[in-house]
């Protein structure tokens, strides 16, 4: 049975910094794509991509909006992976989920697709203040 759990969201002013963590477990088989998605507050808005790693390659890419400002990160031998987060903005409020099982093909054209084994976590919630 997978299992996620995202932590350490919390409430901080433009300009800080926090670091997320994704602890797993239950996968038949590890994967060789991870990512972090976002749902923004509001009706209707869905998650979407913003930092994935290649495992594989070793290699890392990230939606326009957070380049440069988020660092996606795993450590294979605790099942956990990270996303740090600095210079965070008011529009980086929303629930932030981890999906270590993306389809590797993602990783491949830098997309984003609901993880293979569609389990999402509770998230964990960020709120940025002006």
């Amino acid at each position: 049975q997978v299992q996620l759990m995202e932590s350490g969201g919390d409430s901080v002013q433009a300009g800080g910094s926090l670091r997320l963590s994704c602890q797993f477990s239950g996968y038949a088989v590890s994967s060789d794509c991870m990512g972090w998605f976002r749902r923004t507050p509001g009706p209707g808005k869905v998650r979407v991509g913003v930092a994935g790693l290649y495992v594989g390659g070793n290699t890392t890419y990230y939606a326009k909006s957070v380049k440069g400002r988020f660092t996606i990160s795993q450590d294979k031998a605790k099942n956990t992976m990270y996303l740090e987060m600095t210079s965070l903005k008011p529009d980086d409020t929303a629930i932030y989920y981890c999906a270590p099982d993306m389809s590797v093909y993602d990783c491949y054209a830098g997309t984003w697709s609901d993880p293979l084994s569609a389990s999402w976590g509770q998230g964990t919630q960020v709120v940025v203040s002006s």
